[in-house]
């Protein structure tokens, strides 16, 4: 694998590398000094970012005089962009740039459309003019649109760069061949998670009323100010990042693989030692961190067997066709990805349910009565409930939990992945089956009074907010837990344009589950579950069962299917890091460890 460090205090990127292979107490760079910077930098992005997406369907309808299908598909295609370009990022980070430059580069891309979208706020001709009472409103002109559209461009590929890099990078600091570097990782993805939950309650807080009941400028201003400030921290903190270089392309190498194998399908020896391809490692690589061959996904090996060592290798015993012939390495790197697959499946049925509230349950809150004494709860808000739950978890996972049980059991107290995935599906049932118990009270109430806004208080909505926080802390943290702890260090990058495309997939497999429940339940001239204007005509707590049964299967899906992925994960975890304890203690040479 060649884990290369990039001295950043050097001007030419080839200059840069230095042997990840010094001794630990030589390596000065990386560890919580530079997660502060990075925590510090994901904070205010994310600040800056959900202030202005969280809004942006209320700022197209009332600044842009948007509305209907329109809207919904400006909003939506933008979202989905936002969520795939972080395979691109993910691409040129691990390729070309590294990470720190793709973060920087999409930092950069990201505050210039922010900036673009701010003008837009503050400039009445970059608009279409005020929509006054019931008159007809003016639709936006297509230079208007355009440049409209070039800012939410390039936010969208400023996210690529950004969501594809910003987890890998905070991992890349902590040297995962220690003990303490490990504990450290696993901190890490929590702390994470609270730093950017912390934004989003401010966001959805303070920055959102300012924009809409304050001045949409001044909203819009100051998420571009605190993206500013998170690229001035970022930059600050450069000189005790660890950087690792670029190792290739991860996606033409799996490509090959692929290729490789397909056209090798039909060979029927058994793959040995001697019959596979593995190019000598350098030197200067950390021996901890290759790639050996594994026992799993075997018929992957066929790619990099040897059938005829005169036409697939020349004189120095390298590969003459890279897409015929693909080192052991190469085939290793793909199994990783297929070995996340059935994990990542199943965190995608806990995301669709999070989205229900998101949509649905904010619909639920708006036909009910949201007065608390003299106050109007506003709708949106709710969404607070599942942050803050998210983070007091979180909170009380990290800094009361596993210290205290550490302390009793005299080593790392930890719940394992499985435990945690399989509490956030649980979570995500009873966050369904919550929402259907209370939706049923709230139409039988708004019925009975014959009203289109229900009786029922806000603070009834409460527990399905809440569990959908907690399926975010058990299931999505220990989801890119995995994802980022499966994958070599040199892949963290992929791994996290994964995670954000399996959010993106439940958004789309969601509006596809909507309009499929519209249409099936309103044939043969049915009234349809979903659809309209009024949830007191609707029967959505139908739906909200229909969600949760898919929790159920996806929970007997994680039992018996997923989670053992997982287990051959932990297990060969704990395999590796006996093996360095011995390493660290004298017991066993490196040289031992090669096959």
């Amino acid at each position: 694998m060649g884990e290369e460090i990039m001295d950043a205090s050097h001007s030419s990127p080839e200059d840069e590398h230095i042997d990840s292979n010094v001794p630990h107490s030589a390596r000065k760079k990386g560890g919580w000094t530079a997660i502060a910077f990075i925590l510090g930098n994901e904070s205010f992005e994310k600040l800056a970012s959900v202030s202005l997406i969280s809004n942006m369907t209320t700022y197209l309808r009332i600044k842009y005089n948007m509305g209907g299908v329109f809207l919904v598909n400006v909003v939506s295609i933008w979202s989905g962009c936002s969520n795939i370009t972080p395979i691109a990022g993910a691409f040129l980070a691990d390729a070309h740039l590294g990470r720190f430059l793709t973060l920087l580069f999409g930092s950069l891309a990201s505050f210039l459309g922010m900036g673009m979208v701010t003008l837009t706020a503050g400039i009445d001709e970059l608009r279409p003019p005020h929509c006054q009472g019931n008159e007809r409103c003016e639709e936006p002109q297509k230079w208007q649109l355009a440049y409209l559209f070039a800012g939410l461009g390039f936010m969208a590929i400023g996210s690529g760069g950004i969501r594809a890099c910003n987890i890998a990078f905070g991992a890349d600091q902590f040297d995962t061949n220690t003990e303490k570097g490990r504990s450290q990782l696993k901190s890490f993805f929590n702390w994470w998670y609270f730093s950017f939950t912390i934004a989003l309650i401010i966001a959805l807080t303070i920055v959102i009323y300012i924009q809409t009941n304050i001045s949409w400028f001044i909203g819009f201003l100051i998420p571009t100010c605190c993206l500013a400030l998170s690229i001035m921290i970022f930059l600050i903190g450069r000189n005790t990042y660890i950087r690792m270089k670029p190792q290739g392309c991860v996606f033409i190498d799996m490509a090959k693989v692929i290729n490789a194998a397909f056209r090798k399908r039909h060979i029927r020896t058994v793959p040995t030692a001697n019959s596979l391809y593995d190019r000598a490692t350098n030197e200067s690589e950390n021996e901890l961190s290759v790639l050996r061959h594994s026992d799993r996904f075997n018929y992957l090996d066929k790619a990099a067997v040897i059938v005829d060592r005169s036409s697939e290798l020349n004189a120095e015993g390298v590969a003459t066709d890279s897409w015929r012939l693909c080192n052991i390495e190469q085939v290793e790197r793909l199994k990783c990805v297929v070995g996340i697959l059935p994990v990542w499946l199943a965190g995608i049925t806990c995301f669709i349910t999070m989205e229900q509230m998101n949509t649905f349950g904010v619909l639920q809150v708006i036909q009910s009565n949201t007065k608390v004494g003299n106050f109007m709860i506003p709708p949106g808000w709710m969404g607070l409930a599942s942050m803050i739950s998210l983070a007091i978890w979180i909170f009380i996972y990290e800094c009361l939990y596993v210290p205290n049980a550490s302390k009793i059991s005299k080593k790392e107290a930890r719940l394992s992945l499985q435990i945690r995935i399989k509490i956030g599906i649980l979570m995500s049932i009873l966050c369904l089956s919550a929402a259907a118990l209370v939706e049923t009270r709230r139409r039988d109430l708004a019925v009975k009074e014959g009203t289109f806004i229900s009786p029922l208080g806000i603070v009834f909505f409460l527990p399905q907010f809440i569990l959908s926080g907690l399926t975010e802390a058990f299931a999505a943290v220990s989801v890119m837990e995995f994802l980022n702890n499966q994958v070599p260090e040199t892949m963290r990058s992929v791994a996290g344009a994964i995670f954000f495309l399996s959010l993106s997939i439940a958004s789309y497999l969601n509006t596809l589950i909507v309009n499929s429940v519209e249409m099936l339940s309103g044939l043969h001239g049915r009234k349809p579950w979903l659809g309209g204007h009024d949830l007191n005509e609707n029967r959505l707590e139908r739906f909200y069962v229909l969600i949760a049964g898919l929790g159920v299967i996806n929970f007997i899906y994680f039992h018996f299917i997923a989670s053992h992925y997982i287990q051959n994960y932990e297990e060969s975890k704990r395999r590796k890091t006996v093996l360095e304890d011995r390493v660290d203690a004298g017991f066993v040479d490196l040289a031992e460890k090669k096959p």
